[in-house]
């Protein structure tokens, strides 16, 4: 995997994403392209980032559609000729809003733009750096060491698995991400291009609280673990942090 780009990595699990990375065994990424939206907000990044040459921090947010183009031509300018390994979808908000006699109807529209609209976008926009990584990498098998798109999804997405209702804006934006998942994986198959829709678990952010039995470490590790051993059989699936596949 010679680079990969992770969205919302100012704090919790996107930036606990780029620890693992540079915590792993060589060769690692050689481009570790991790965006953020407030630079005062994410300065454990931006100190981590000198610290290893191969983190870089790109300041970008996803629900700035204007400035996509922009945005690729950015990283095609560090990644250049090699493309784009892994997409990893991983910005994403709830509302506080979470019953039905509350809910508001901005909320659902934020939290569908932030969490649907925009992976669907950025994956839009970077397909051609992912065919192009496919293509300099043909001898390897569909996976992250060709080209990969991962949309950090949950568990609250799938519809089987509801038993408690509410949180209508974040589990139904997750369904939907996980129904344009797997259009992706059905759209870029014939360019060698997975994607998969992968739950991080209840895991210890301001979004999970701190009764969750997962921390940021333990769930980002596991993570990386299992989308590292994502192969054809995976692709077009939803499975949780540890490789478990998950009930639509």
């Amino acid at each position: 995997m010679n680079s990969i780009l992770i969205t919302g990595c100012n704090r919790g699990l996107g930036l606990g994403l780029v620890k693992v990375l540079v915590g792993l065994p060589a060769p690692q990424p050689t481009h570790i392209l991790a965006t953020y939206r407030d630079a005062q907000k994410s300065q454990e990044l931006l100190d981590l980032a000198k610290q290893h040459k191969n983190i870089v921090p790109l300041q970008f947010d996803v629900n700035n559609f204007d400035g996509y183009d922009k945005f690729v031509k950015e990283v095609e300018a560090i990644v250049q000729e090699a493309g784009l390994n892994v997409l990893f979808n991983n910005a994403g908000i709830s509302p506080k809003s979470t019953r039905l006699n509350f809910t508001k109807s901005q909320d659902l529209v934020e939290t569908f733009v932030t969490n649907t609209v925009a992976p669907i976008m950025m994956t839009k926009a970077f397909v051609p750096l992912l065919k192009k990584a496919s293509e300099n990498n043909s001898s390897a098998p569909l996976g992250p060491q060709r080209a990969c798109i991962v949309n950090m999804s949950s568990i609250l997405g799938s519809i089987n698995s509801n038993r408690e209702g509410g949180l209508y804006g974040y589990r139904t934006s997750k369904s939907a991400l996980n129904a344009a998942t797997k259009s992706m994986s059905i759209d870029l198959k014939g360019h060698q291009i997975m994607a998969v829709a992968l739950h991080p678990g209840w895991v210890q952010t301001d979004m999970g609280g701190s009764k969750a039995p997962l921390t940021v470490e333990q769930s980002c590790a596991a993570i990386i673990r299992t989308m590292l051993a994502f192969n054809e059989s995976h692709n077009g699936g939803y499975y949780q942090y540890d490789g478990k596949q998950l009930p639509w």
